[in-house]
């Protein structure tokens, strides 16, 4: 059967089991201490906390809790910044960048520490991840990587030579990698569900499909207004990330929506498996516009994503694309079909780093540039901390001033298919820089 051939469902794979509920209807509260803006990790998160430090939370979403990128994603742990150090060290200072590199160890044993002490269900193994150099080039900085994670933050890090690639990956493609065992993988539409349970049970009330249209400031407080009515609150918390609308133009002019695509095969025999995925970890690799793949938490399929590049209903063009790559790694799978196929939107900016901000008494929980399973989370605690006034001496190094706007943006990409060919233009050079083209 040809992939064209094959019946791919285009919901998420992760929805069979765990799909995105709309709530029972309650009525607006007339006044609350702390108005949410998005119902994913971040905000569910930040209501927890809000609410267990005794203050009344609403959180309000124009789609059914997680229904976004929260249910939608590859489910790693990876708690990525897509700068590196010498890049981060130009853009905030020295002093900043070490406080960012250790908070990503602080974001994974968060999220670790939130699974286990709240009995979070969500087919969760701490199985590490194999990064899969390209070439030699890259094998060698990730063996400096993995020694300077080791010596600096302690993380268990180690080079994998091309010579012992088949005990993490059965592929010979790539020239080595580099093994991280603090990071793993879940199942992220059952990670939400449960998130979702464990902030109602703690009195966080979410109104789903009630889309917030404005918020205004209002002497001491704030009229958050919705489709359903108008709600008074004492503090405003928005965590949209890349599903934030033109109802906050403001913000919407900082972020850009930027589709992640996934496939998902059908299920492989048992001895595949094994072979392909000798130690079921998370992998991805070191091309510009990179590939993320797993395998599903019951061993059985192989899960397989990148960044779609499209604006299309038609999910043709980039699923050919990541099938074809998925070959190129794995050429076994040829004539195995896709089973399913579907995109989540992740929000870049362009400091390009999870942020927290302020502007207008508004605080802001956003931008997670595609690693949002770690740092939405910890990133929706923090910002709550800090409405607590719990963070004046100690602040999140990702809190400071907002991300520039981008000129001539107002919520359509339109420069992303510049930017998709001047990536993918990177990587060719890449390709030729490591002898593979």
């Amino acid at each position: 059967m040809t992939l064209t051939e094959s019946k791919m469902n285009t919901t998420p794979y992760w929805w069979d089991a765990a799909p995105p509920r709309p709530l029972p209807q309650k009525q607006l509260e007339k006044t609350v201490d702390v108005a949410i803006v998005g119902a994913g990790y971040a905000g569910l998160t930040a209501g927890l906390t809000l609410a267990r430090a005794g203050r009344a939370v609403a959180v309000f979403d124009r789609q059914h809790p997680g229904e976004g990128a929260s249910s939608r994603n590859g489910g790693i742990t990876s708690g990525n910044i897509r700068l590196d150090h010498q890049t981060l060290l130009r853009k905030f200072g020295e002093e900043r960048t070490m406080a960012i590199e250790a908070e990503g160890k602080q974001a994974r044993e968060h999220l670790y520490n939130l699974l286990e002490e709240e009995g979070i269900d969500c087919d969760f193994r701490l199985s590490g991840r194999y990064v899969c150099a390209i070439g030699p080039q890259d094998y060698e900085q990730m063996s400096r990587n993995a020694e300077k994670l080791r010596r600096d933050l302690g993380i268990e890090a180690y080079a994998v030579p091309q010579a012992e690639q088949r005990n993490y990956i059965g592929s010979d493609y790539f020239r080595g990698g580099m093994v991280r065992m603090d990071i793993g993988g879940l199942h992220p539409a059952k990670f939400i569900a449960e998130l979702l349970r464990v902030a109602q049970a703690a009195g966080v009330v979410v109104h789903s499909d009630t889309a917030v249209t404005k918020i205004d400031r209002d002497g001491g407080a704030f009229t958050v207004r919705t489709s359903r009515g108008q709600v008074r609150a004492r503090q405003v918390l928005v965590c949209t990330n890349g599903y934030t609308d033109e109802a906050s133009p403001w913000l919407q002019r900082r972020l850009v929506p930027v589709r992640s695509r996934i496939i998902a095969t059908e299920e492989l025999p048992a001895e595949l498996m094994a072979r392909l995925m000798p130690r079921q970890m998370m992998l991805s690799d070191t091309r510009v516009l990179g590939f993320y793949f797993r395998p599903s938490p019951d061993g059985k399929r192989i899960l397989f994503g990148g960044r779609d590049g499209t604006y299309s209903d038609d999910p043709a063009k980039p699923v050919a694309y990541l099938h074809k790559n998925l070959l190129e790694i794995f050429p076994e799978l040829q004539g195995t079909p896709i089973s399913h196929t579907w995109f989540g939107n992740v929000a870049m900016h362009r400091d390009m780093i999870p942020r927290i901000f302020t502007r207008d008494e508004i605080v802001y929980a956003t931008g997670f540039c595609g690693s949002g399973v770690v740092w939405a989370p910890w990133i929706g605690r923090r910002a709550a901390l800090k409405l607590l006034g719990q963070e004046q001496d100690n602040p999140s190094a990702f809190d400071f001033r907002a991300p520039a706007s981008i000129p001539f943006y107002r919520g359509k990409p339109w420069f992303m298919p510049f930017f998709m060919a001047l990536y993918k233009a990177r990587d060719r050079k890449k390709m030729r820089r490591e002898g593979r083209i």
